[in-house]
């Protein structure tokens, strides 16, 4: 599913409210509690602080996928193309840091 097709999907199911999209400052306020239950699925993953033994198991592709509906709730309520506008910073950082990184052997 493209960027523009999950676009459409969040669209077409936030406008069955008559709420629509939270204020900007709102959703940017959701996405950093998102992000911060993905840091925590991921220290609890890799880093020293496991779960409790009575904690439910997490997952770190929810969390993702909850960030990116976040996000994408954020571009709609703007209006931004995300397949655009990911074009645009692949180009970016394709131009940018084309010799940054060592490649592997082919």
């Amino acid at each position: 599913m493209s960027l523009t097709d999950s676009q459409k999907r969040v669209d077409a199911w936030i406008s069955q409210f008559k709420e629509g999209y939270f204020h900007p400052l709102t959703n940017l306020a959701r996405l950093a509690e998102e992000v911060g239950e993905l840091a925590r699925e991921v220290n609890h993953q890799f880093g020293p602080k496991k779960k409790k033994a009575d904690e439910q198991p997490g997952s770190m592709a929810m969390e993702l996928a909850d960030i990116l509906f976040v996000v994408i709730c954020l571009a709609n309520s703007q209006r931004i193309d995300l397949d655009d506008a990911f074009a645009q910073m692949m180009a970016k950082v394709t131009s940018r840091d084309a010799g940054r990184w060592t490649r592997k052997a082919r």
